[in-house]
Formats: structure tokens, sequence, C-alpha cells
């Protein structure tokens, strides 16, 4: 697909398939994934390398002050057909899904500074369009005047369904009953915590694959996207 290049804002709930969609159209239409998990991760391995984090516990004052010196930045690899995580222009990608980088994680990406500067860092990635983003205020929050915004959904019952057969597949005992317990309880908890809430954005359009395959809901949001670049070429 050639013209005009957009940032296309996915939100949604859990398990509707939002990152699957956001990494398919990044491929195809050659724009670059903001991967935010791989950013809390660069920063992380910033914060390892300098020895800001000690028995499991970040050193935040350190971290927060560090933040003025990490640059981090994506590159679509054509030759392994990847999205590439750099850190001060640095290819980081292996590194960062090391064991030790994954276990310090979580409690840095709680960091309420750390996460304001990545919001600033992923909109400096979107200056040059050519943007998928996917997450929960992504439409929002962090790209609020994309042309193109996607709120996922899909009932709870077929998403605990999909989840429960990926799950089943790789060989786990798991009960769907629990699982559409879980399903419904973080769906209540993304759309009331304080940092990052889960909110349609009211230029969203929505898509729910509760009875759609990956094939359409895939055609679905290209036909959107071409409708957008052609309009705005017109």
């Amino acid at each position: 697909m050639t013209g005009e290049k957009i940032i296309i804002a996915i939100d949604g709930h859990s398990s509707c398939g939002k990152s699957t969609m956001a990494k398919s159209l990044a491929k195809i239409l050659g724009y670059i994934y903001i991967d935010s998990g791989a950013m809390y991760r660069a920063v992380t391995l910033n914060a390892l390398r300098n020895g800001w984090v000690n028995n499991g516990k970040p050193e935040i004052d350190k971290i927060v002050s560090g933040l003025k010196n990490i640059k981090i930045t994506f590159i679509w690899d054509k030759s392994t057909e990847k999205n590439t995580t750099y850190l001060n222009g640095e290819n980081v990608e292996e590194e960062i899904r090391k064991p030790e980088v994954s276990q310090n994680v979580s409690p840095i990406s709680t960091i309420a500074e750390v996460r304001r500067e990545m919001v600033k860092q992923q909109r400096e990635n979107g200056l040059k369009k050519g943007i998928v983003m996917d997450g929960r205020d992504i439409g929002t929050v962090v790209f609020p005047k994309a042309e193109l915004k996607i709120f996922m959904t899909a009932l709870p019952e077929i998403r605990a369904q999909r989840r429960f057969l990926e799950l089943s597949e790789n060989g786990l005992d798991v009960s769907f009953a629990e699982i559409l317990k879980n399903v419904k309880e973080r769906d209540e908890i993304d759309s009331t915590r304080a940092i990052s809430p889960l909110k349609k954005a009211e230029d969203a359009l929505v898509l729910d694959n509760s009875n759609l395959s990956r094939e359409e809901q895939f055609k679905w949001t290209l036909k959107k996207i071409e409708e957008i670049i052609n309009k705005n070429e017109s």
C-alpha cells in the first residue's frame, strides 16, 4: 500500500489480538511497530548496566535521573523481518529479552517518571508518521491525533475460549471457568486503574472480533487504512 504514511493507534481489551494485529500491519505496510514493553525493558537494561538495581529493588532516584541520557528507537530489520529495539543507537533487541531484564522490568515500569518519559519518546518516534502501536491509552493519551484509531473488543466468553484453547494446545491443564473469571477481572482492573486506564477514544472505530477470523479483521483494517490515505490525498 502506497501513499502518505499515517499513525495507527490500536487499543482494546486483553486477549483481543491487538499486538498480533499491530505487528502484522507494521510488516505489510513497512511501518515501525512501537513496542512499549521493549521500551521498559531498555530502561531496565540501562539500570542494570549502571548498577541501579539491588536485590530486585530499583534505585528510583538514579533511574529517573538517568532518563535524560536515554534514547529509545525502533528500526524494521528487513533481513530478519523483525522489529528491532535500539538504546542510544545500540541494537539491544536480544539483550533486553534476557532473564535478568525480565525479572526486573515490572517494578521499573511502574515508576511514574519512567512512564511519562516513555510516552514522550513514543510521541517523538511518531513525528515522521508510519507508526503502529497498541495498548490501553494509545488513541487517548499517546497519539490523540492519530489518523486511525481502532478499539478492539470481543465478548469475554469468546476471549476466554481463545485463551483456553491456546493454553490447552501448549499442554497446560487449565480451567475455562477460571480463565473467564480472570478475563473479566482484567477488564475491570484495566478500565479503572489510575495510570493508563483502558479507554475508547471518541473517534475510534470499534472492531468487535467476536465472530471474525484474523484474516477478516486484517482485511477490514486494511480497508480503513486505504480509505484514510485516499481521503488525505484527494
